[in-house]
């Protein structure tokens, strides 16, 4: 079986299970994780799935069965995550602008936790002290990833504890007895350039000498992936390489394990989102393709700007024409502008690559439209592992009163 899913697949697929759909390949994200495994020593490097890419229950369990950790962002992907049948142990929680209940659910749980704030690290020290040992978020001042809107290790970033408040943490840690055993950051996504890495370790390696029960070291994720031919991508060995070579000529570090927390790069390229063409609307400015989807199902062009690749999968040796791709939804939900594709009609199947990471997850219900069905393939067989969307989803948790 190929990490590719094949046209004649897509179109099988979009036949038994309708449009739209997103489908994910499983041995893509088995490769993914290969790539990684192969180059990272499993004895020193540990990796943690970043679940915010793909909650689904089945990929979770999938990435589980690959060997994988998993790094949740909410206490309901702490929950999803034992759901999906990861011990406690496997499981990360590093939490950002949340209310301390949610770190005491989480530590009652069994994972452990990021903190990311002086204030819930105080919170932490009045209550427990050092009964619970966590890590914390630190904030290095780095300016890396693809854009502003994934760059979250500079500045002006939200995220982790200002490096420069490294004497009041240290004196918080230091009064409540707190037990700090992970020292965490991430600079952003789309991280080209292993060196970036490198920043961040040497920033790190500056306070490792003040946690004496420090085991490990969290550089997080962000590893850029290709979207359309030509881009460039992480290389990971350079990056292994790179992270390993640092570790080994800092004494004080050699001992650590480290960590990362890729999602993207497991899950990205493993999905497709498949649509269906309403209409072709020809104007004076550009001919409209439009689609039974829309920004609610993926947001990421409109978000980010983010380019995704289309192609006709029922007429793709037809001739190339341009065309602008838009949704069905009341907002301006453009895909692609003026993009070349194989002749388009009413009912041809457009699909979306690179569709996995950031696609349904970040799906809503915008003009009541139902969210797609989810389908997963490995090893040649395609399997629902979410239904579509009805009526009753949408109305489920309404209460309907008389005024």
């Amino acid at each position: 079986m190929s990490a590719q899913l094949t046209n004649e697949e897509l179109v099988q697929i979009a036949k038994d299970f309708g449009t739209p759909v997103y489908v994910y390949n499983a041995d893509k994200i088995e490769e993914q994780y290969k790539t990684l495994t192969t180059a990272f020593d499993p004895k020193r490097v540990k990796i943690f799935y970043a679940a915010k890419a793909l909650t689904n229950l089945s990929v979770l369990r999938f990435v589980k069965k690959l060997g994988a950790n998993v790094d949740c962002s909410s206490i309901n992907e702490v929950k999803l995550a034992l759901q999906a049948g990861f011990e406690p142990s496997r499981v990360l929680y590093t939490s950002n602008g949340i209310h301390f209940t949610e770190i005491e659910d989480a530590l009652l749980l069994g994972v452990f936790v990021n903190i990311d704030s002086l204030y819930n690290l105080q919170k932490l020290g009045e209550k427990y002290g050092g009964k619970y040992p966590v890590g914390v978020r630190l904030r290095p001042n780095i300016m890396a990833g693809g854009n502003l809107k994934i760059s979250t290790g500079h500045d002006k970033s939200k995220f982790g504890i200002p490096v420069e408040q490294i004497d009041q943490l240290l004196e918080m840690v230091k009064k409540y007895e707190i037990k700090i055993q992970n020292l965490h950051i991430h600079t952003g996504s789309d991280i080209k350039d292993a060196s970036v890495f490198v920043k961040g370790i040497e920033v790190l390696f500056d306070l490792i000498p003040h946690f004496p029960e420090l085991k490990s070291v969290d550089l997080g994720g962000g590893f850029k992936i290709a979207y359309k031919e030509g881009d460039p991508v992480i290389d990971i060995q350079e990056l292994s390489e790179k992270v390993l070579g640092a570790f080994d000529a800092h004494a004080p570090a050699k001992n650590l394990e480290i960590w990362f927390e890729p999602g993207k790069f497991l899950v990205s390229e493993s999905g497709y989102l498949i649509t269906s063409v309403n209409l072709i609307k020809e104007t004076a400015a550009t001919t409209f393709v439009s689609i039974n989807s829309g920004f609610n199902h993926l947001i990421r062009p409109m978000f980010y700007d983010a380019y995704h690749r289309i192609t006709n999968s029922t007429n793709p040796e037809g001739a190339i024409k341009e065309y602008s791709v838009v949704g069905n939804i009341c907002e301006t939900d453009t895909f692609a502008w003026d993009r070349p594709l194989p002749e388009v009609r009413e009912g041809d199947l457009l699909v979306f690559f690179n569709a996995g990471a950031y696609g349904y997850e970040m799906a809503s219900t915008f003009n009541s439209r139902f969210r797609p069905a989810e389908v997963i393939v490995y090893k040649g067989t395609a399997q629902l592992i979410r239904k579509r969307d009805t009526l009753d989803d949408l109305t489920r948790n309404q209460v309907m009163v008389d005024l």
